[in-house]
């Protein structure tokens, strides 16, 4: 019979096999495996059977190590238990799953197998966290492709059950988990006839049960515990040859042959690689070019990599080969080589005539690995003597175990049309790319392909989504570096990047632009007019974020450009596409309302006919690029970051970071990137303005900033470097402008949304009206200084004045978050030290290679670094009881001195630093002081040349640890807990958003009742936790809630309460989110603050112990009663209307619920404030 042939990821295969067989599902989120739980949640919400017609239970933990236990026990209980995660995920569970395996539990967890985080965070993909895993005892089944792992899921599965050892389904992080394919569905009906129901039975049959009762998990002595373990070894026995019997049932069903190994390429092949993962479609396409050239070569391919299987491997070897490359996606640092490797030399030891055999390392993090790198590894095995050790992908020249790539050769099925789109995060590019696949899969007999490249920046940073289609399935497995059609949605990327790079002759680009023909010739790089002259290049141009706006898509432009690609690319007839593309508008939107439908409708029907062909004048092939605006830069930045934010970061070689291999990247690189991605930027209205400080005060990005010149600085800026007189006590002298940034400005418009003035002091302007802006900031940041010194900084105003050390993130346009932590850093970022977890607040705060925290003019910077997501708390106060350690030492040590050999100058210096150490603002003058002293110095105490060397000590730390409610309500909840009841003096700022945003807002602890999140699919249905009343009861904990949009003052004073007080605080800090959906857009992000307080959606107080101690109320309520409509409020985002839409038999309910938990909050604040 025909099957039914469906797209999809291979997250949604592997979710869709699993559910069959799952009762229970515990899940924690994390990149890039979340999709998986997230989707068997959403199909229980709309209650899709599983093969024994029930919906899956699905439930959230807190941390990975929790849903590990929670499967554990489930399991336990005679509930098959299905889990879903990667990474350090994996790593949080082991210690379960050791205990599983053990204890005989048929459970399948699902890996899309990513890197681990070493001496920097990756996302991406390899088999580090799944060789990490090897040794627990669970079975280890790796799929190389979507389809495979729609096939070889369901084989996890059914051994489990029959054989009762648990299984690590995996496949590679986002090359698999995250590539659309279009493959063949196997039903469930087909699975359930499968299943060894009397093996099921006998599991639940043994589950623990007080009707017969049965005791696990004892603790055992040196006498039985190794036999015990040995007892096990019959079981694993069994598993190759079962998974073998289920391979062939899949084969039955489907024609497509499995086996724990399998061999592709020529019968008598002498040159073979061994490799499991999607890199093995890659070396099949190789080994088709090859063999065509009459080479016999050959791949086997792994699938069941544990146990590992002699007979098997045995079973598809050809006799003929002579020589053996094996391919590893992991690093294990020290050893002879990795671990498929030793596998493969373990199994020819002592063999007769055994081939010879060396191993390399591949795509580590998501490396592309190519057939040409592929053909690299072939010609090696022709040398007599092939290296050993060696990697591919990358040049190493520090210790040249890099395969030089020769040759560059193409080895796509002819006939597959190669597509590229470059697009801005959020702008929608990649939701309509996905669904251009879709359509094409699912509704012709084309094969579709598509893979989406990102940066690590929030929304605003780049992305690049490949897609493939054909009449053949696709193989390629790697980035298109040659395309058919190319496509841009960003105008400002013609100066950041080779945006026609791999374009073939004759190929089509179009670009989204606001530039008439005779501006774009203007405009047009010359190296792009070159390319598209020369190549004969087909030249379109679309004015897509005009439409947007005027349909009232703000700045996504997707629609538009997806359905002027579906009219150039001609893949599809263009009436079907339309046809097709408004389906898929109503079938995503539906529920978002109809006005959201018909623009997104309007959108399609415009971009069809607003697309324009530029004319190539013949000159273009003679362009030159007339003007150098090249200026000095750091080296690293012109070697590092430049090459980097051009995506040429692939072509970086090894000696590039022989000096900072330890991971560690310099402050402040991010103000080099200058990325210009903003529409609109305000425009100051210098007669209009008050001079309040308020637009510095909120921006996200730190873009605008106020500065004080005096009249010659003023007067030495250009005609358009305008200022009026400063006001206020102690700006006599002095003038005042307000200076913008428009290329790192994101365009959100939070700043002119704000502007208290009568008639706006900012007005937001097209970019391309502000160009003189950018000499203005570069003249005001370069001569004049920051003048943080005429009014006090712990005002609104005069904190703003000061240097803001965190500036031009990747964070999304409007973040609720990165104004907490900029004003932070005005403050006390020159003594700042922070401990970030891992989430948004570390990738916009680090993501290599944009480093926004920078310097002042003096060198001095908060310093940062990320540990994990779990132990963040732990790791902060490391820091703090490190330096207090070292500080202590000086302290004592110069007492030692004093009381020796000290000059009195020396010793009323020491004494005075002594006296201040634990004052921060003081502790910067005495310690000055105290380095002078120093330096006079005679005696010969051998503690002196300690306090000498040690001196960047001597100014108090600011400890700071940040991270978002995902951290600190759930995964780190224990660490936090733990951190502040140490009483050290540590500052704790919590950026909640109320989900995880970082990996797509998923529900935490801090999501409010009836929120729509990840995992609450069908909204939530208990109160949000309250972390800052469980910190009270301790009573020497300050804490504080905090919304800056809602009142300032009462944020500047909870921070500087904070800080000064010696002891622990908790300052917990409301930021909207882009995941809420907030309907005004992102552009009302401090006002949607401001209405949350407003409408007693958000609370503010302040708990100060200090005031015990004065014999006062310690709880200071700082918000007022509510005037404003909670339900109001709450229909201003998409997370809870969408419940309206979805869900509205249970959303009214739920409405109800939450207002009511939230007044009762107000009412106990109330109680605690009288």
């Amino acid at each position: 019979m025909a099957r039914k042939m469906k797209t999809m990821d291979g997250n949604t295969a592997a979710a869709y096999i699993s559910y069959a067989f799952t009762d229970v599902a515990a899940i924690y989120p994390i990149t890039p495996s979340s999709t998986m739980a997230e989707l068997v949640d959403d199909w229980a919400s709309h209650g899709q059977k599983n093969i024994f017609g029930q919906t899956v239970e699905v439930v959230e933990m807190q941390s990975e190590a929790g849903a590990a236990g929670t499967v554990h026990g489930s399991l336990q209980s005679g509930a098959l238990t299905t889990t879903y995660t990667a990474s350090q995920g994996l790593l949080l569970m082991i210690p379960n799953m050791y205990k599983i395996a053990a204890e005989k539990l048929p459970t399948v967890f699902h890996v899309s197998a990513r890197a681990l985080a070493a001496h920097a965070l990756s996302i991406f993909g390899d088999h580090q966290d799944v060789m990490a895993a090897r040794q627990t005892g669970f079975a280890l089944l790796a799929s190389n492709s979507v389809q495979e792992a729609m096939d070889l899921a369901g084989v996890a599965h059914l051994t489990a059950i029959k054989t009762r050892i648990p299984f690590v389904h995996f496949f590679d992080g986002f090359r698999t988990s995250h590539e659309i394919q279009k493959i063949e569905q196997i039903e469930y009906d087909e699975l359930a006839k499968l299943v060894d129901y009397d093996a099921l039975q006998a599991f639940r049959n043994s589950a623990l049960n007080p009707e017969h009762p049965v005791i696990r998990g004892t603790a055992q002595n040196p006498d039985i515990y190794f036999q015990a373990r040995e007892a096990s070894n019959v079981f694993y026995n069994w598993v190759p040859d079962a998974v073998a019997n289920y391979m062939k049932e899949i084969t039955k069903l489907t024609g497509r042959e499995y086996k724990p190994f399998d061999y592709y390429g020529a019968p008598d092949a002498e040159r073979v690689i061994v490799a499991m993962g999607s890199a093995v479609e890659t070396i099949e396409e190789t080994i088709d070019y090859l063999m065509a050239k009459g080479e016999k070569v050959g791949v086997i391919k792994v699938r069941l990599y544990r146990p590992f299987a002699e007979k098997y491997f045995f079973n598809i070897f050809p006799s003929t080969v002579k020589k053996i490359a094996v391919l590893d996606r992991t690093k294990e640092a020290g050893a002879l080589g990795e671990p498929l490797y030793e596998d493969v030399r373990t199994l020819f030891y002592n063999r007769e005539n055994a081939p010879v055999i060396v191993g390399g390392r591949y795509g580590l993090g998501s490396k592309d690995t190519t057939p040409s790198q592929i053909l690299a590894v072939y010609e090696n095995l022709k040398e007599e003597d092939p290296k050993n050790g060696f990697t591919i992908g990358i040049v190493d020249d520090v210790t040249f175990t890099s395969l030089e790539e020769k040759v560059k050769i193409n080895t796509s099925s002819e006939g597959t049309i190669r597509c590229k789109f470059w697009g801005l995060g959020s702008d929608g590019t990649v939701g309509a790319n996905k669904s251009a696949i879709k359509i094409i899969g699912d509704n012709t007999d084309m094969y579709a392909q598509g893979y989406f490249d990102y940066d690590s920046k929030k929304s605003g940073g780049v992305t690049i989504s490949h897609l493939r289609f054909g009449k053949t399935p696709i193989k390629s497995t790697y980035l298109i570096d040659e395309a058919d059609f190319i496509s841009c949605s960003t105008q400002a990327y013609i100066y950041q990047y080779d945006l026609l790079k791999g374009l073939k002759k004759g190929g089509t680009f179009l670009i989204n632009s606001i530039w008439s023909e005779e501006e774009l010739d203007k405009h047009l790089p010359a190296y792009m007019k070159k390319y598209i002259a020369e190549n004969d290049i087909k030249f379109y141009t679309i004015n897509a974020s005009a439409i947007a706006e005027e349909v009232g898509l703000g700045r996504r432009t997707n629609m538009i450009m997806q359905a002027a690609f579906f009219k150039l690319a001609s893949v599809i007839d263009i009436d079907e596409a339309v046809k097709y593309l408004k389906e898929a508008i109503q079938k995503s939107y539906g529920s978002k309302g109809e006005t959201i439908v018909k623009m997104n409708n309007e959108a399609v029907d415009q971009g069809i006919g607003a697309i324009k062909q530029i004319k190539i004048p013949q000159e273009w092939a003679n362009a030159v690029d007339t003007l150098d605006n090249k200026k000095d830069q750091p080296e690293f930045i012109e070697k590092v970051l430049v090459p980097m934010n051009r995506q040429e970061g692939n072509n970086l070689p090894v000696s590039t970071f022989k000096d900072i291999s330890d991971g560690t990247f310099p402050s402040g690189t991010a103000a080099y990137e200058k990325r210009g991605i903003a529409l609109s930027v305000p425009e100051w209205q210098i007669d209009n303005c008050i001079q309040c400080n308020q637009c510095s005060f909120i921006c996200p990005h730190a873009v605008i900033r106020p500065f004080l010149p005096t009249e010659e600085e003023a007067s030495k800026g250009s005609e358009t470097f305008l200022a009026k007189k400063a006001i206020g006590k102690g700006l006599e002298g002095y003038q005042y402008r307000i200076q913008v940034s428009p290329l790192d400005c994101t365009g959100c418009g939070n700043c002119a949304d704000i502007c208290p003035a009568k008639e706006k002091a900012l007005i937001m302007k097209p970019i391309g009206t502000q160009e003189h802006e950018i000499e203005n900031w570069e003249y005001a940041t370069e001569n004049i200084p920051y003048r943080d010194n005429l009014v006090s900084k712990t005002t609104v105003k005069g904190s703003q004045f000061a240097q803001p050390l965190l500036e031009f993130s990747g964070a999304c346009a409007g973040c609720g978050e990165t104004a907490y932590a900029k004003t932070l850093t005005q403050l006390y970022g020159d003594r700042m030290m922070i401990a970030n977890a891992t989430g948004c607040s570390s990738i916009w705060g680090a993501s290599a290679p944009s480093t926004p925290y920078t310097k002042n003019a003096e060198g001095k910077g908060p310093s940062w670094a990320n540990s994990l997501f779990e132990d963040n708390a732990e790791f902060g106060y490391g820091m703090a009881v490190g330096v207090k350690k070292t500080r202590n030492t000086i302290k004592n040590y110069l007492e030692e001195i004093m009381a020796d050999d000290a000059s009195d100058a020396l010793k009323e210096a020491a004494t005075a630093w002594i006296d201040t150490m634990n004052d921060g603002e003081a502790s910067k003058k005495s310690s000055a002081k105290l380095v002078e002293a120093l330096k006079t110095y005679t005696g010969n105490n051998p503690k002196f040349k300690f306090v000498l060397d040690n001196t960047d000590q001597l100014v108090k730390k600011s400890v700071w640890i940040f991270g978002g409610d995902g951290w600190a309500y759930d995964i780190g909840y224990g660490g936090v807990d733990h951190v502040l009841a140490t009483g050290e003096d540590v500052n704790i700022l919590v950026f909640d958003t109320e989900v995880y945003s970082n990996t797509g807002g998923q529900a935490s602890k801090s999501t409010p009742t009836a929120a729509v999140a990840k995992f609450a699919t069908s909204g939530m249905k208990v109160k949000k936790k309250d972390l800052g009343a469980i910190a009270m009861t301790y009573g020497y904990i300050y804490v504080a809630q905090v919304a800056i949009g809602a009142d300032k003052n009462q944020f500047m004073k909870a921070i500087q309460e904070a800080e000064s007080y010696k002891g622990p605080s908790l300052i917990i800090a409301y930021a909207p989110c882009i995941n809420h959906g907030i309907r005004a857009g992102m552009g009302k992000t401090v006002s949607q603050e401001k209405l949350a307080v407003e409408s007693g959606y958000w609370h503010l107080y302040r708990h100060n112990p200090l005031l015990v101690e004065e014999g006062k109320n310690p709880f200071v309520l700082d918000s007022k009663e509510p005037s404003k409509s909670f339900q109001d409020f709450i229909m201003g985002e998409v997370r809870y209307t969408s419940l309206k839409k979805s869900f509205p038999e249970v959303a009214e309910e739920l409405f109800k619920k939450t207002e009511e938990e939230a007044k009762q909050r107000y009412q106990k604040y109330e109680k605690l404030a009288k």
